[in-house]
């Protein structure tokens, strides 16, 4: 693939989450390898004001100073000096982000680590939870859409030298790249795709979760029929009370009084909250659906039913009464 191509690739990521204003400021946290190297280079040739901050944390000798005179040299970055021996992993990445804080900042976190991150929470937690595109502070992953193969590539079509971090095999990540990944590519080629395509997925609530969840989004659909007084707000309405009349027939959850209010336009005040019941008989079930017909809402419901006010099939149905 082409260097253009990738970049486009990055901008269109940028641009689809808002990452970064066009043209707008951004501090990258360089480490001297080939993903940050990339991030720095492609940022720039796509017209954002881009500076750079290397942390050296003295970690591994001269190394870690020939990785830091490489980023003040090649990319311009500011050096600090921070962390002692014997901090773990996460510790110094905490101390890391612990500077250029108030500043936009990007990181150079790609798909394979997105992959490896994936693996170790799901080993360590039980998690699928991946890398936020934007961390709480700020912090921006533009290039979570390439893969490390990628970011080489670029580097090699660029012209770019980068760093090669020696400790990296004996590091969590290292492991899973060097054993984990090999493996499961033997079980199956597209290992890395599929497990990817876990974080992208929408986390599926447990039942009564999602019992409580479609309550919620039937309350915000109460609220915005009885903001439209008359027959456009019960028309807004309608679905969502015949929507909860068969969630409270299947006890997955109630009618609640929460917030009575007088009656604007013929659509009750009164709020949906989901409650988990144990499992009830057919004849207990048509107990709480006749007391439910006492209810603020018992009219909308019978309409959304089909069987509004006056209905005379009904009125048959009670004995006769206002035939």
């Amino acid at each position: 693939m082409e260097a253009s191509q990738i970049r486009e690739r990055v901008e269109q990521l940028i641009r689809a989450e808002n990452l970064i204003e066009p043209g707008g400021d951004v501090l990258c946290l360089v480490s001297g390898g080939a993903d940050s190297t990339c991030l720095w280079h492609a940022l720039r040739a796509l017209d954002y004001r881009v500076s750079a901050l290397h942390v050296n944390h003295r970690q591994r000798g001269e190394e870690s100073q020939q990785d830091a005179s490489f980023c003040r040299d090649a990319l311009g970055a500011e050096v600090v000096e921070a962390g002692e021996p014997g901090m773990s992993e996460a510790e110094l990445r905490e101390l890391r982000y612990s500077f250029g804080a108030g500043r936009l900042r990007a990181t150079g976190h790609t798909a394979s680590d997105q992959v490896e991150t994936i693996i170790y929470r799901l080993v360590s937690s039980g998690s699928t939870r991946g890398i936020k595109l934007r961390r709480e502070d700020g912090v921006v992953r533009p290039l979570l859409g390439l893969w490390r193969d990628e970011t080489r590539a670029y580097c090699l079509a660029e012209g770019l030298g980068y760093r090669e971090d020696s400790s990296n095999p004996g590091t969590v990540r290292g492991v899973i790249r060097s054993e984990v990944l090999p493996a499961l590519r033997r079980l199956h080629p597209a290992a890395e795709e599929n497990i990817l395509a876990c974080a992208r997925e929408r986390p599926r609530l447990p039942r009564a979760g999602r019992s409580a969840a479609r309550a919620a989004r039937l309350a915000r659909w109460l609220e915005v029929g009885r903001s439209e007084p008359g027959a456009k707000g019960r028309a807004r309405v309608r679905p969502a009370l015949h929507r909860a009349g068969a969630l409270a027939a299947r006890g997955q959850g109630a009618l609640r009084p929460l917030d009575p209010r007088v009656r604007a336009g013929g659509i009750t005040g009164t709020l949906l909250q989901a409650r988990r019941s144990p499992r009830r008989t057919k004849k207990e079930d048509s107990r709480r659906v006749r007391r439910r017909q006492d209810s603020p809402f018992a009219e909308e419901l019978l309409a959304a039913r089909g069987q509004g006010r006056g209905d005379r099939r009904s009125a048959r149905d009670r004995g006769g009464a206002g035939l």
